[in-house]
């Protein structure tokens, strides 16, 4: 499967009043190759193993494989995960036809804000909420794979 999705920093917490859901996501990297990543996530009560392959040169899309795994799984293979868990709170929020994932870092991320909307095709047209910032698809800074190496805090 191709997952197909553009990032933005977000400039306002307007997004929060929007939000139709919101839940604590812990997630991990087994390995966080920049050809290829495995993550560990357990998103509420949920959990999720997921591989992504390398992003093509736009930076808009990439092969991604996912895989509902129970919550005792997902706590156990994060244990096993490299470095920094990445801790984040999640906003689902409704624009138009599409879904926004408005993401709070916590811990060594704290203060950093992202929003993504996944779209069926690169070319697909979307609607901007005001509170949406800056593109930053495709700058691998921004891959939840480098913050959990590299933190936000660690910025210059």
């Amino acid at each position: 499967m191709i997952e197909i999705e553009r990032k933005f920093l977000v400039l306002s917490d307007r997004y929060r009043v929007e939000a139709s859901k919101k839940s604590t996501i812990a997630q991990g990297y087994l390995n966080s190759h920049p050809e290829r990543s495995v993550r560990i996530r357990l998103n509420d009560q949920k959990g999720s193993m997921t591989v992504k392959g390398k992003s093509n040169q736009s930076g808009l899309s990439r092969f991604e494989w996912e895989k509902e795994i129970s919550k005792t799984d997902a706590e156990t293979l994060l244990g096993l995960c490299e470095k920094t868990i990445i801790r984040k709170i999640r906003h689902e929020v409704s624009v138009g036809n599409h879904l926004f994932e408005v993401d709070e870092f916590e811990g060594l991320n704290a203060g950093l804000v992202i929003a993504e909307v996944e779209l069926s095709a690169e070319n697909d047209v979307f609607s901007k909420p005001s509170w949406l910032g800056q593109e930053v698809t495709g700058d691998v800074r921004y891959y939840n794979s480098n913050l959990s190496k590299y933190p936000f805090c660690d910025w210059e």
